[in-house]
């Protein structure tokens, strides 16, 4: 008896050894089946075009810098294999062949065989051709949205992690630069009304100097850090006189095009804006301020610490 119940307990632990490999096995098969069912997925993009990725893309190529900085920080750098000659960060990006810059080489995209190409909608035009060729190539082609607030900047990295598979970690960056903007809010609420600054941003140097206006991020970045855009009854992207400038007398001019300080303060007629007199003009890293891309945030910060230095630097 005692043998035969041997026997019993040594098939029945067998039969538990069995069923729990067996489990294992299920649950392998689930995550990869669901890893895979994730793909097809249908994008709306930028150019109102229904864009279909069938399989999960190993190999990217970048038309626009702010896509390659999403893209990168998804974790999805190892992919991507062509960029433009604009691209500068991260620095793995000097490695990555080129392709050209806003005229973009067809011919180099397509030897590169590429699941998925990035494009945007501010080049719509100026690539339309090159577009077409590549979807004629039967490249899969999807059109950013040309981001001018924080909400489109989130949006522009939601659509990317839902087109590269990456969603998840699309949603934790979404996640942390709302928290890290919320942060900055919090300390701006620390400015009153009477120390509000108003601020004069140059995103282009003279003689056709431009300036930002209302309906874009930039305008969205100072009212985080309660400044007040000297240019806000402009709309858009606008070109500015130098006279005009002077009129609108900025207690801070912000630099965003390489021009140096001492530059600005020694323009013809600019000596009488309070900006100047007061040496209050700061130049700030243009990538961190124009590219519509996860570093905005630290963007931000940059024009925060520039212009209320006592309530932002630590």
């Amino acid at each position: 008896m005692k043998k035969l119940a041997g026997i019993w307990t040594a098939l029945l632990l067998a039969a538990v050894m069995m069923a729990g490999c067996g489990n294992t096995a299920d649950q392998k098969d689930s995550k990869a089946k669901q890893k895979t069912e994730a793909f097809p997925v249908t994008i709306d993009d930028a150019s109102n075009q229904d864009v279909t990725i069938k399989k999960e893309p190993k190999k990217i190529v970048s038309l626009m810098p702010s896509n390659t900085e999403i893209t990168y920080a998804l974790g999805l750098g190892d992919k991507v294999v062509g960029v433009t000659t604009n691209d500068t960060y991260p620095k793995e990006v000097k490695k990555v062949e080129k392709v050209g810059d806003m005229n973009v080489n067809v011919e180099k995209v397509i030897s590169l065989k590429p699941d998925l190409v990035l494009a945007h909608e501010s080049s719509m035009s100026a690539s339309a051709d090159a577009i077409k060729q590549l979807k004629d190539a039967g490249i899969t082609v999807l059109t950013v949205n040309d981001a001018q607030s924080f909400s489109e900047v989130y949006k522009s990295i939601e659509m990317i992690g839902e087109a590269a598979g990456a969603e998840k970690k699309a949603d934790q960056l979404v996640k942390r630069m709302k928290s890290d903007l919320q942060d900055i809010k919090e300390k701006a609420k620390n400015i009153s009304k009477k120390e509000e600054k108003s601020v004069f941003i140059e995103v282009s140097p003279d003689p056709d100097i431009y300036t930002t206006g209302k309906d874009t991020f930039m305008n969205e970045m100072l009212n985080v850090i309660h400044a007040k855009n000297a240019a806000a009854d402009q709309t858009g992207w606008v070109q500015m006189t130098d006279e005009a400038i002077v009129k609108l007398n900025p207690d801070a001019i912000i630099t965003t095009d390489g021009v140096k300080a001492k530059a600005v303060e020694k323009r013809d007629g600019w000596s009488e804006i309070n900006a100047v007199k007061h040496h209050r003009v700061y130049d700030v890293n243009p990538d961190l301020v124009t590219r519509s891309g996860p570093r905005l945030i630290e963007g931000v910060e940059e024009l925060a610490e520039s212009i209320y230095p006592d309530t932002f630097k630590e």
